[in-house]
């Protein structure tokens, strides 16, 4: 068996174990025996602990494979990603033992390597300008701050699930329904994208990108096509409007549309289980919560970000200015992902700075951790996808 495969399998060993893992931590929802459950979040970790040396071995032998750290790509920075998620959780939990927050962290870690495998898997060489030993320390060190402060995301939302008054309808209810749909548009994407590459679906178009007319390949139907483009597949669906001009590339179209797929499908998900549970998704959550500290959850938040931001710091700021100074000759250049990690930089000082100073804590600080959360997923999927510049090599 080839390396690159035996790789693979690894990766997919570990997001199964994952998967089983979260059903043990989901079993300690509706248990009142204290010694069970601790029984029970004893082998969530353990298994936990497992599949993140599985992936570990998944990431040491596709850099074997690929000569090179696989974060090169949005397919394996989204591994690398979870796989830092994971690792978070874990330190935490051993801090704290917290096994409610395996029943959120894990699955955000899923969702977030699910994604990933919805993206290119081959290996492919560098681009000459990451043949760099920067690659490693950079990338790798703002991935593990980035998976730290969503730690902080998992809590706060344990945190509002639990906390925030279901009785009635409010804006805090349907924020926070809202953040529920937004996963579960990551999930529906998942689902989409797997129905139609199952079924082989491509839909070709000829647009012009760059004065160049380019055969532009869609493997969903095209809802939005290429700008001032020309349907060459006959009889394919599509498209009902074209993307803005400003959205250049060959890739941006497709990225574009691929997002629109996930909120359609988001909805559909959403709907259903509003029509199955009769009641917000937030209100059904809220008494398997009831055994969760809050006092301790907000210390878990706030934990993550102390913890997350001084890494974040150095390897998604200092490590890659350093970086620009040696690829680009200057340290700043306000590319679409270092104004977004600027502006996910001035957002978790900012939070730490309302938290030390002002006294926000508890709620106020749950609603910061998940906006905290959706700026880094915004930074890593929308600018990466829809938005052109020196950093799109996905």
């Amino acid at each position: 068996m080839e390396l690159s495969a035996i790789s693979s399998n690894l990766l997919y060993a570990s997001f199964f174990i994952y998967l089983i893992a979260t059903f043990i931590f989901g079993a300690t929802v509706k248990m009142t025996n204290e010694k069970t459950n601790k029984k029970l979040g004893n082998a969530g970790i353990g298994l936990t602990i497992v599949g993140f040396l599985t992936q570990i071995g998944y990431f040491i032998t596709r850099w074997i494979a690929a000569g090179h750290a696989p974060v090169s790509n949005l397919f394996e920075f989204m591994t690398f990603f979870g796989m830092m998620l994971v690792f978070g959780f874990i330190v935490l939990f051993l801090i704290y033992r917290i096994t409610l927050l395996g029943l959120f962290a894990l699955p955000v870690a899923l969702l977030v390597i699910a994604y990933a495998s919805m993206f290119p898997t081959e290996i492919s060489p560098l681009v000459p300008s990451l043949k760099s030993h920067w690659l490693y320390i950079h990338v790798t060190t703002a991935a593990l701050g980035q998976a730290i402060l969503a730690i902080s995301f998992a809590a706060g939302l344990i945190y509002l699930i639990r906390q925030v008054n279901q009785e009635k309808a409010t804006k805090r209810t349907r924020w926070l329904e809202f953040v529920l749909f937004a996963l579960m548009s990551a999930l529906g994407y998942i689902v989409v994208a797997s129905g139609f590459g199952a079924a082989d679906y491509k839909t070709v178009f000829e647009a012009p990108v760059n004065e160049q007319m380019t055969e532009i390949t869609y493997e969903m139907p095209a809802i939005a096509g290429p700008n001032d483009g020309e349907l060459v597949t006959e009889g394919a669906f599509g498209p009902l409007f074209e993307t803005p001009g400003w959205m250049q590339g060959v890739n941006a179209p497709v990225k574009f549309n691929t997002i629109i797929w996930s909120l359609m499908a988001g909805f559909v998900i959403y709907g259903l289980l509003r029509l199955i549970l009769r009641k917000r998704i937030a209100k059904s959550i809220q008494p398997l919560l009831k055994s969760a500290s809050p006092r301790l959850v907000d210390e878990v938040s706030y934990r993550s970000v102390a913890i997350g931001f001084p890494v974040f710091t150095l390897g998604a700021i200092i490590f890659a200015s350093i970086w620009a100074q040696e690829a680009w000759d200057r340290f700043w250049g306000w590319d679409p992902k270092e104004v977004w990690a600027l502006i996910t930089w001035l957002f978790y000082a900012a939070f730490l700075h309302l938290r030390l100073t002002r006294g926000w804590e508890g709620e106020r600080s749950a609603w910061l951790a998940v906006i905290g959360f959706a700026i880094i997923m915004f930074n890593l999927l929308a600018v990466n996808l829809i938005i052109s510049g020196l950093h799109s090599y996905a």
